[in-house]
């Protein structure tokens, strides 16, 4: 499964420091543009475009950033994303721009879906012990989640560690393959 890139367009800013709280309260966010074979540069964006962009792309969709005045579109993904502590007002983004044809590594989100049946057996309940794999993968090819059904947990004591997880042609994964992703806990009386 690949990922589908979300677009967005960056202006240039020339409003650097504390003055940047004029730029919010007017609605747009200061970001910033680095990676390599690029200038690092300060940029500025409509927060609510850029707040659409990101819920998106979540943390590992690739954003294609287009720059006011500049031909080339790059590839980017979302890095650091700064909040206000009390407001939950998104403050600050740097965007790393990445080559499509690198092989990068990615947490991905693990969402279950479906019941266990070696759970509902033995009274218990299926407990996440892991939120996310670490992969590595062409930038247009991470996948956005990784879903593991639960129906495989047949057995009471069953677990499923993160070798047991098929991931989509050429992801790898980083992730120990050890490491114990989902398990049943039985609820003692």
């Amino acid at each position: 499964m690949t990922s589908q890139a979300v677009k967005l367009e960056l202006k240039f800013r020339d409003i650097l420091g504390k003055k940047v709280k004029q730029l919010r309260r007017e609605g747009t966010t200061p970001v910033h543009l680095y990676g390599p074979e690029i200038e690092s540069r300060p940029l500025q964006c409509d927060q609510r475009e850029l707040l659409r962009a990101l819920s998106r792309a979540g943390g590992n969709t690739p954003i294609m950033v287009a720059v006011e005045g500049e031909q080339d579109e790059r590839l980017t993904f979302a890095r650091e994303l700064q909040w206000h502590p009390t407001r939950g007002e998104l403050l600050h983004v740097d965007f790393i721009a990445v080559q499509a044809t690198l092989r990068m590594s990615a947490q991905v989100p693990i969402s279950l879906i479906g019941e266990s049946p070696g759970a509902r057996e033995a009274g218990g309940t299926a407990i996440q012990q892991l939120r996310e794999l670490q992969v590595e993968a062409l930038p247009l090819e991470i996948p956005h989640e990784i879903e593991i059904d639960l129906a495989q947990l047949v057995d009471p004591n069953g677990i499923i560690r993160a070798g047991d997880i098929q991931l989509p042609p050429n992801v790898s994964m980083l992730t120990d393959a050890e490491d114990v992703v989902v398990r049943i806990e039985i609820t003692r009386a």
